[in-house]
């Protein structure tokens, strides 16, 4: 494991993908030092200024200005705040919820299993977009909504994958010794259930936090992230999708912003796959 770890020096790749999140987390954190202006505060006067580099720019806004005169560097750098807070968040949520019935289904069995995948196969069977278009039109738009909506729709292949394992884990000897040894049901899931799962949930938590960073940017571009006037990705998006011929910046930057982050996550998952993935080392 120790060269496997080491192996990450020489993934070009890893190493980009690791600059890209540390970048953008960074970024979100140190958005009040580094963003030059208030992303919040119009000028109608400055309105559709285009980047510093362009004819017409102006160094005090480096990425130029929305329709409304706010600064469009200052909006990306608390836009991507909204982004990684719910990409982790959403997935921290679903992830624990999908672990806990994935154990209970897996290590229990009979009814509650097929009560708990029933209820995940109804899920599956609706679209993650169209589901949570469908609850947040209930709900109302909110960083709380969007967060609850998009953990909901995730638990389910968590739950999954931790079903499947701990139903393998559950025949194999080790636990049967500790059963026979006393050992209750809590004790049984925390020392040899738990710490068996962990591998491939990481991987597959890395890459939905790339895919919630997506839902919440469509959510977002199609009103239902978090209320305006709110700095959102999507939202950034939306508002600049009618001046692609004349601002081209204001969809661009959001657009290659969004780009980036998820390629970044999706390289760093890429290498956490091959790292914990014990048949490539076998070369299976």
């Amino acid at each position: 494991m120790r060269a496997r770890l080491g192996g990450a020096r020489g993934d070009r790749a890893a190493i980009v993908g690791m600059l890209v999140l540390v970048a953008a987390i960074a970024a979100a954190v140190l958005a009040p030092a580094l963003a030059p202006a208030d992303p919040l505060r119009n000028d109608l006067l400055e309105r559709l200024q285009p980047p510093m580099w362009s004819a017409g720019g102006n160094a005090a806004h480096p990425l130029g200005t929305d329709t409304l005169g706010r600064d469009v560097l200052s909006r990306m750098l608390y836009g991507a705040r909204v982004s990684l807070v719910v990409g982790f968040t959403a997935v921290i949520v679903s992830g624990a919820v999908g672990v806990a019935l994935g154990v209970l289904a897996g290590y229990y069995g009979g009814r509650l299993d097929d009560v708990l995948m029933r209820i995940g196969d109804v899920q599956l069977a609706f679209p993650v977009l169209l589901l949570g278009v469908a609850l947040l039109s209930v709900l109302g738009a909110g960083l709380a909504n969007l967060i609850l909506v998009l953990a909901v729709s995730g638990w389910i292949t968590y739950a999954r994958i931790v079903r499947g394992e701990t139903l393998s884990l559950v025949q194999r000897e080790f636990v049967d010794a500790a059963r026979g040894l006393g050992a209750g049901d809590l004790h049984v899931i925390r020392r040899h259930v738990l710490p068996n799962v962990w591998a491939p949930l990481v991987v597959v938590g890395t890459f939905s936090v790339a895919r919630t960073i997506i839902a919440e940017a469509s959510l977002s571009f199609l009103g239902l992230g978090i209320p305006a006037p709110a700095p959102s990705w999507g939202a950034m998006l939306d508002e600049g999708r009618n001046y692609i011929t004349t601002a081209w910046w204001l969809a661009l930057f959001p657009g290659a912003a969004i780009l980036l982050v998820v390629l970044g996550i999706n390289l760093v998952g890429d290498w956490l796959r091959d790292l914990l993935d014990p048949r490539l080392e076998r070369g299976i």
